[in-house]
């Protein structure tokens, strides 16, 4: 049996204090309880999936696996036979046989994000093993059961792609068993700066460097719509953390879009060039000074190669495009 509390929640990075969220909060502490399909709705980066985390390891189903699939991210070729298999031979590139994403979630929780990217032909085979835990492998005969929950999430209007007949009346009903709503960030009244404030702690300990926010950088906050919501506040936090020159964070400002300084308007690609070196060099010194210039951190924070990433470095000092920090990037 799992533990219920509204306090097990916040490990799961569902912060905030604002009725509405917290209306949303008692909800996944509600539907934790009871092993049906759920229907996660809300704008992108709300945090849907974070939800479903929450509402899985949260539940009876903890100890057993978690297993999310992002169904805009696959073809209609290739989507069926993720989540329910394949035999081998079944089609060209099929070397070997797959248990499938439905197998492996047994006994746990599968989490189909983006729902509406389904196939009217995938619908069919997810509506079957909605109902019965039923389903084939691509390209077999053989009848296979899976004891999963299935959670569901889509920041489209299920019931208007349902009268486009681009959705089935019937999955609707079935994975519309239990609703959860997940409130937009402009919504949340006072979550933005307490999210913004916990996003950088989390930066801080994360490259062992203090930095603290610029007192305008809250009326930003307050004002700013936040139309990508959570995910877009957490993206600019990370970005200035990154950028910051004198330990303040200054949200909104975009390093490509500072204005040239020039006596005439500069031909496109010019003005390109030198945005893209501006910030590349702004870039890199802030993650030298994150890493105190251990090259190969920062190159793995940067998801480049270290090669490529000492290049780059070399290439900034080289053409003499300002401080790269000389004294410390040898280090790594």
């Amino acid at each position: 049996m799992g533990v219920y509390s509204m306090e097990n929640l916040s490990r799961f990075n569902l912060i905030g204090s604002s009725p509405q969220f917290q209306a949303a909060l008692r909800q996944i502490e509600k539907m934790a309880c009871v092993d049906v399909p759920v229907l996660i709705i809300g704008e992108t980066g709300t945090g849907k999936e974070l939800a479903a985390r929450a509402l899985h390891y949260t539940g009876e189903r903890a100890a057993g696996p978690f297993v999310p699939v992002n169904c805009g991210a696959l073809t209609e070729a290739l989507l069926e036979s993720e989540l329910f298999g394949h035999e081998r031979g079944a089609f060209t590139d099929a070397k070997q046989a797959s248990p499938g994403l439905a197998a492996e979630a047994d006994g746990g929780t599968l989490f189909l994000d983006e729902v509406d990217a389904l196939s009217l032909k995938a619908q069919a085979a997810l509506l079957r093993f909605l109902q019965d835990g039923s389903y084939r492998r691509v390209g077999g005969s053989q009848v296979r059961h899976a004891n999963v929950r299935v959670l569901v999430a889509t920041n489209a209007a299920l019931d208007q792609l349902v009268e486009a007949r681009q959705f089935r009346r019937d999955l609707l009903y079935r994975i519309n068993v239990l609703t959860l709503a997940m409130p937009s960030l402009r919504q949340r009244d006072g979550d933005a700066r307490e999210l913004a404030q916990a996003f950088l702690r989390r930066f801080c300990h994360q490259y062992r460097v203090q930095r603290q926010f610029h007192p305008d950088t809250f009326d930003y906050i307050a004002r700013h719509d936040w139309p990508g919501n959570v995910r877009e506040l957490e993206n600019q936090v990370h970005r200035a953390f990154l950028l910051s020159d004198d330990g303040y964070l200054r949200l909104g400002a975009n390093p490509l879009a500072a204005p040239i300084q020039a006596s005439a308007p500069l031909p496109y690609k010019t003005a390109k060039a030198r945005a893209i070196a501006e910030f590349e060099q702004r870039y890199v010194e802030g993650l030298l000074r994150c890493t105190e210039g251990n090259i190969s951190r920062a190159a793995q924070l940067a998801g480049q190669d270290r090669s490529a990433f000492g290049k780059l470095v070399r290439k900034l000092d080289l053409q003499g495009m300002g401080r790269v920090l000389p004294n410390l990037v040898n280090k790594g």
